[in-house]
């Protein structure tokens, strides 16, 4: 028995509908494969970074810093830093140098547990000390070796743009800033490989 004229156009649109929807159905898979792609490939460039919990900071940061020669006491309520949750981080303190040599040379401690870029510096995992001077509408900060005092490299720290607060110190995550902020100036930073 063969199908009738109406039955026989009927199966013919059907087919034509079901190659329609496996050519959809192809370019659909491949932009949410795509999409996918694209997705991890920005979560792997920026990272799941946040802050640092203040247990995080208490375990990873010292009370008293090593610096040089000099064991110099930190000022442990100023501390921030980031962490990507798995063993990377980036943080950072304030140091209390009155009466220490570094006094004027050094301001702040910077332990590094990631390649880090600032400027022209790579830093690599380690820890840091930073100082500043005072220049028109900028900060040029020098960055040293914690245990050596050789000097790594310096910057300029900007004033950040927009309704900023004023931190004496505070790492923002590289999805929001990628700002080292000193007062209302910005250190920029990447977080390397």
């Amino acid at each position: 028995m063969q199908p009738a004229e109406g039955e026989d156009r009927m199966m013919l649109r059907l087919r034509d509908r079901s190659g329609m929807m496996s050519k959809f159905g192809r370019f659909g898979l491949m932009w949410v494969i795509l999409l996918c792609l694209g997705v991890s490939m920005a979560q792997e460039v920026s990272g799941t970074w946040r802050a640092a919990t203040e247990d995080e900071l208490k375990s990873l940061l010292p009370v008293r810093a090593v610096v040089e020669k000099e064991h110099i006491q930190t000022e442990m309520r100023t501390a921030s830093g980031i962490t990507d949750g798995h063993g990377k981080f980036v943080a950072g303190v304030v140091l209390i140098t009155a009466g220490y040599s570094a006094d004027g040379k050094y301001s702040h401690y910077l332990m590094v547990r990631t390649p880090l870029r600032i400027g022209e510096m790579l830093l690599l995992p380690g820890d840091y000390v930073f100082g500043w001077q005072r220049e028109e509408d900028a900060l040029h900060v020098h960055f040293y070796d914690a245990n050596t005092g050789v000097e790594q490299g310096s910057i300029l720290a900007r004033r950040i743009e927009g309704n900023v607060g004023v931190e004496s110190f505070k790492i923002w995550t590289p999805q929001t800033r990628s700002v080292i902020q000193l007062g209302r100036f910005g250190i920029p930073y990447q977080i390397e490989r």
